[in-house]
């Protein structure tokens, strides 16, 4: 055989791009000639468009984002196009993302709990053009072309509309992708309870007024908020969250809910199979927190129309297993492991059988929840937004039944930095995530909460200076003693990867171990008030359970850390030791 000739990545680079450019030529002769249809955005075909610009812009977003291949067959023979559900993203300038980097080495301008106060008109505008796009009316009469024809005029107008109100940077990230919000009509159509999840850490983000008032208003049906994750918080947060919300809008149910291990012996086999990552691991059973307040409002909403004891002999079931130490998934048979998910196809109403919507942003726990509720692990999770690319029921009872809806970014003001701290933009297709850690060490003390030590003391400790005092930390600094602190390193020159310790902080804070939170207003003034009131009482022994595995898995990361010699176990352990003080600093921070 002849040896191979060498292939250098430039070369692959422009074998790539010819490839593109060769699709892209394809896909246009394609539109031209009427050929493949694309449920995706697409560039409007009237005439009297007031922006051409924004027409064109539109184009190239489509074109940009095409499917890899042109069509693949179905079983049942239908045209499908893999890249339907793809996200859509706003490419930003170079000029921009240098400008911010050098915002970033710039110091740290900390914020007060008084500047984190939200309120529901601060990130949407209730009555405006930030709306959310509502399915055209339609009949069985009607043929498919004519109703899809419809909805994809009305996704062009509504998306025209947004642009041309609210030009620049102001508007946030929203979903563009006409298909995902067919999913969310889906269930809201098909669903008798719509229940909107939202993270407790960021509630005002994540509960769009118009989402609720589409579905109690105009499609009647009635709405829970689901809080969701309130051990990631203080007691005393949860409760005043509940309360605005309550004030806010009078009808929403509010229930409060969570899960997580049972108990410490399994957090350390989970702890031993993350380190021997060959193993397969186990599926995890859960204690949700709040089950039982979901079947009791359900059950008030309902008027006894659908029978739902077998929902709370389910709960009652779970309970007792757990309390005796047998997982859940050791009850049910082979068959009953299977994932019984089922198309949107398949779904439509029936009567005697209750189906709740889970509804929300990506990120919030809609999958985390299902299982939660299930008991088991019956729907993929991930800590990627967009994991759940298509909306899928599950049958909790034969008279009971869950609908997960892909997360869907509704249109908002909310500036991008906490879009991606609360988790609705994903951390892979951020750019620039130095001024998102500033913001982030801006509203908690991370110097503190890691134990970060700053370059300039270490680069005078190692030189056998005096070491500086009051020395101001910027983002670019926290990312340089993380990197260091964790050994991140660059392959050639042995730098610090800052780049890759800003992405680890970032994923820190989505998962939690970093803790941040937005307030409710008024909460800085009342907040002895909230720490007196009863229901934070209750909630704060729900967590302390959650404290006492921490605190548990803590003693345990210390000790293998003492007791290994690698180096990487010891780093490890360390990130462990440090991220779960932050909890009990956010507490005893003023």
């Amino acid at each position: 055989m002849p040896r191979k000739k060498p292939y250098s990545v430039k070369q692959k680079k422009e074998q790539l791009k010819k490839k593109r450019q060769h699709s892209d030529k394809q896909q246009e002769t394609r539109f031209k000639h009427g050929g493949t249809k694309s449920t995706v955005l697409q560039e409007p075909s009237d005439s009297d468009s007031e922006d051409s610009t924004l027409a064109s812009s539109l184009a190239k977003l489509h074109l940009s984002h095409k499917p890899r291949r042109d069509t693949a067959q179905t079983l049942t023979g239908k045209q499908y196009d893999p890249d339907r559900y793809k996200l859509f993203f706003q490419t930003e300038t170079n000029e921009e993302i240098e400008e911010r980097k050098q915002q970033a080495r710039r110091p740290i301008v900390y914020l007060s709990k008084l500047e984190l106060e939200y309120t529901i008109e601060d990130i949407y505008k209730p009555g405006t053009v930030l709306d959310m796009p509502k399915r055209p009316k339609w009949n069985y009469k009607m043929d498919k072309r004519q109703v899809e024809a419809n909805e994809e005029s009305m996704f062009r107008h509504y998306i025209r509309d947004i642009k041309h109100e609210h030009p620049g940077t102001e508007l946030s990230y929203f979903e563009m992708n006409l298909e995902t919000w067919r999913q969310l009509w889906r269930v809201l159509e098909v669903s008798n309870i719509v229940v909107i999840i939202t993270d407790v850490r960021y509630p005002i983000i994540h509960f769009s007024p118009t989402l609720y008032t589409h579905a109690r208003e105009d499609l009647k049906k009635d709405v829970i908020l689901v809080l969701n994750k309130i051990d990631l918080v203080p007691p005393e947060v949860v409760v005043a969250w509940k309360d605005y919300f309550h004030k806010k809008f009078p009808d929403l149910h509010i229930i409060c809910f969570t899960s997580f291990p049972k108990d410490p012996e399994e957090i350390r086999q989970m702890e031993i199979k993350v380190k021997k990552r060959l193993r397969r691991r186990k599926k995890r059973s859960f204690i949700p927190v709040g089950p039982r307040e979901l079947h009791h409002v359900c059950e008030k909403l309902m008027h006894g129309k659908v029978n739902l004891k077998d929902w709370l002999h389910h709960i009652e079931d779970q309970e007792k297993n757990t309390d005796e130490g047998v997982t859940y998934e050791e009850t049910l048979s082979s068959d009953e492991n299977e994932d019984d998910g089922s198309m949107f196809e398949e779904v439509e109403k029936k009567e005697g059988i209750l189906t709740i919507g889970l509804v929300g942003h990506p990120n919030v726990g809609k999958s985390s929840l299902l299982n939660g509720l299930i008991g088991r692990k019956v729907v993929s999770c991930s800590r990627t937004p967009g994991h759940t690319k298509h909306f899928q029921t599950i049958f909790l009872t034969p008279s009971v039944r869950l609908c997960d809806s892909p997360g869907l970014v509704f249109p908002s003001l909310v500036n991008r930095r906490l879009q991606i701290l609360s988790g609705t933009y994903p951390i892979a297709q951020v750019r620039e995530p130095y001024s998102v850690v500033g913001y982030l060490a801006a509203c908690t003390p991370l110097e503190k909460v890691l134990k970060l030590v700053h370059p300039k003391v270490a680069q005078a400790k190692e030189d056998g200076e005096d070491v500086p005092e009051d020395l101001e930390w910027s983002a670019w600094d926290i990312c340089d003693a993380w990197a260091e602190q964790r050994g991140f390193h660059t392959a050639k020159a042995g730098r610090p990867d800052t780049y890759r310790a800003a992405n680890s902080l970032l994923r820190l804070a989505t998962d939690g171990k970093i803790v941040m939170c937005l307030y409710p207003p008024q909460f800085t003034s009342k907040q002895e008030t909230w720490k007196a009131h009863s229901e934070t009482k209750d909630i704060a022994k729900l967590q302390q359970q959650f404290s006492d595995l921490k605190q548990w898995r803590l003693e345990e990361a210390t000790r293998e850390a003492e007791s290994n010699s690698s180096e990487h176990e010891q780093t490890g352990s360390e990130e462990d030791v440090h991220v779960c003080n932050a909890f009990s600093l956010l507490e005893q921070d003023d």
